[in-house]
């Protein structure tokens, strides 16, 4: 019965957050416009808030509310100020977590980037249109759950033991053949290109390095989770990590070449 507990002790807590996470969501993407934009900019904030205490020296006092704030200011700017080159704001929380005393001052700084740029990334699709962002939620959705089951499930060797030891091969693999699927759902009922059945584990690769890059900088901290924001469940990092890294390189694909998203 223990090993039993152990394997599916978290099941309880990933469902129901899960479920409150998926309404709010849900109303969110329906109503688009200021309301989703400030759901996104409260996101940001508060996952710009723990890196930075994550990542921070010990009595940095009020600064990383302070780049909560300089996040919630930029990624507005970037949003909705009148300059062609308004989207440079998007750099400016990363550039102050490289300017002030933490650890791991690199990676803070390159995630910080992420959060920014995935935070705008999501805006702007949701302005594309429902469909797509459906989509992409979907993905990374899809190869969460397909993950955790099949890992669980099947175990085996892991994917990169040192940061994210709980990860196996199997559970990978399951979650790219889940975001496939999710793909090529969209293919059959929302009319998407058949590319879209590539783009979708790539998509579900990148929202699980996301994760693993958040495991790693949370053992860097010796912490368990990204903070307490979320009363029993963790953080907002811990659950908006594999979303960012799949909205960063949908951002990234999207200015080399077309991609295939539906609805738009």
């Amino acid at each position: 019965m223990s090993a039993v507990s152990g394997r599916w002790g978290d099941l309880k807590a990933r469902v129901l957050s899960a479920l409150v996470m998926v309404a709010v969501g849900a109303v969110e993407i329906w109503l688009g416009g200021l309301p989703f934009a400030a759901l996104v900019l409260l996101v940001t904030g508060a996952m710009v808030w723990e890196l930075a205490r994550m990542t921070g020296r010990p009595g940095q006092g009020a600064m990383p509310l302070a780049l909560a704030a300089l996040a919630v200011a930029a990624l507005a700017g970037a949003l909705w100020l009148p300059s062609d080159h308004a989207e440079l704001l998007l750099a400016a929380p990363a550039l102050a977590l490289a300017l002030t005393p933490r650890r791991d001052r690199r990676i803070a700084t390159v995630y910080g980037l992420a959060m920014l740029m995935a935070g705008y990334g999501l805006i702007e699709l949701r302005d594309l249109g429902m469909v797509a962002l459906i989509w992409l939620v979907a993905v990374v959705v899809a190869s969460d759950i397909l993950g955790y089951f099949a890992g669980r499930i099947l175990g085996g060797p892991k994917f990169w033991p040192a940061i994210s030891p709980k990860k196996t091969w199997s559970g990978t693999a399951a979650g790219w053949l889940g975001a496939a699927l999710v793909g090529l759902g969209f293919v059959v009922w929302a009319g998407a290109g058949w590319g879209l059945v590539a783009l979708s584990p790539l998509v579900a690769f990148a929202g699980q390095m996301g994760d693993i890059a958040e495991s790693w900088i949370k053992r860097r901290a010796g912490v368990k989770d990204s903070s307490n924001l979320i009363p029993g469940h963790g953080g907002v990092m811990d659950r908006f990590d594999a979303l960012t890294g799949a909205v960063v390189v949908v951002i990234a694909l999207g200015l080399v070449l077309p991609l295939p998203l539906p609805g738009v």
